[in-house]
């Protein structure tokens, strides 16, 4: 494979983690979880995924998926009861730090935003120190990605390199996890990326997935026509709704961006996502009911989570296809369906990680949320 060609799918599955899990850890209780509940099984399953090293192998295509390490690891610290493995996955991930946000591996000069500010929010929220996490200032290194002049101001973006092909892929999932990392960093820059994050919040009280493609363009926020996505909606309210405090703006924009949730979930309990995963899945199901709970939009925090849990691998496995996997949770009905009958498949189980770590928080709902 070449550098180029490595560099693309690196950069594929940043994006790709991003979107799928978006997992964040807050407004959680302080004790575990029990291990036989719903979110324990969960957990369980989710800790049996990290490897020796304590990092997430996709197998298919032969990388360590630092993305979805984090998502993983800020999924059984919100769960509770295995802190032991959101370290191990810590001190992975700090091994690799520029790995992840850069594209060093490739002798390339890209950066990537979202994976920075990403990964200050993971540094944060498992004890370490972002302004010295593996040997970086990663808050640093965030400021040295956010816009400061014009009318983008506040807005992040990557470090392109265009001749291996990689050019601005930022986004509000990155923005959100920026907002997030400093402003709990205490950072000047903090209220830059705020307000830019805000401008992104359309009418109807959903955020929109991308930025305007032209950054010199005077007008930078949503406009009539903008598509509504579910996962970053709810991930700005699970990750923002802990640091709003004092912010009055954030605070609306919150409670707006649950009141659009609400009025969007199926009547069954769950949610889709844009575009090509606009149908009922566990990965918006998971954030959207987990933002809910945050909120303490109780009965719908519930009514997703009773969804979740029935696409659950649950019961006596033995002997079947699905031996050694309880506590998964399927994507959907289809493909729960296909694991009952060919089990968790190394091309299939990336697609279960995802989902698992999305949606296990979200099953806290069904013990500890008041009614």
């Amino acid at each position: 494979m070449s550098p180029i060609t490595s560099l693309r799918r690196a950069g594929a599955a940043l994006v790709a983690s991003a979107l799928a899990a978006t997992l964040v850890a807050t407004a959680v209780p302080a004790h575990a979880a029990a291990p036989t509940s719903p979110a324990g099984h969960g957990a369980g399953w989710l800790a049996g995924q990290l490897n020796a090293q304590g990092l997430i192998h996709n197998r298919q295509f032969d990388f360590d998926d630092y993305g979805l390490t984090i998502d993983t690891a800020l999924a059984l610290d919100a769960i509770g009861g295995h802190q032991k493995d959101v370290v191990r996955a810590r001190r992975a991930l700090a091994k690799h730090v520029n790995s992840y946000t850069t594209g060093v591996d490739f002798m390339s000069s890209a950066i990537f935003s979202g994976a920075v500010a990403k990964l200050v929010v993971a540094a944060q929220k498992t004890g370490a120190q972002a302004r010295s996490f593996g040997g970086v200032n990663l808050v640093r290194r965030l400021v040295g990605r956010v816009i400061t002049t014009g009318p983008s101001t506040g807005r992040i973006q990557d470090r392109e390199d265009v001749p291996n092909g990689i050019t601005d892929s930022a986004n509000a999932i990155g923005q959100v996890f920026a907002v997030r990392g400093l402003l709990r960093a205490g950072s000047p820059t903090a209220a830059s990326t705020l307000r830019f994050l805000l401008r992104q919040q359309c009418a109807g009280g959903f955020f929109r997935l991308d930025f305007t493609v032209d950054k010199s363009a005077a007008d930078q926020a949503c406009h009539a026509g903008d598509a509504a996505d579910t996962d970053v909606t709810a991930l700005a309210v699970i990750e923002l709704a802990p640091v709003a405090k004092g912010h009055g703006k954030l605070t609306a924009a919150l409670g707006d961006a649950v009141k659009w949730l609400k009025r969007h979930q199926n009547t069954n309990g769950s949610f889709g996502g844009a575009g090509p995963t606009s149908a009922a899945n566990a990965n918006s199901t998971g954030l959207a009911g987990w933002a809910l709970m945050t909120e303490d939009a109780c009965g719908a925090a519930r009514h997703a989570a009773r969804w979740l849990n029935n696409r659950q691998v649950t019961g006596d496995l033995t002997g079947t296809p699905l031996a050694g996997e309880r506590g998964a949770i399927g994507y959907d009905n289809a493909t729960l369906k296909a694991a009952k009958q060919d089990g968790i498949v190394t091309e299939t189980r990336d697609k279960w990680r995802r989902a698992t770590a999305q949606a296990a928080p979200a099953l806290l709902a069904l013990t500890r949320c008041a009614s």
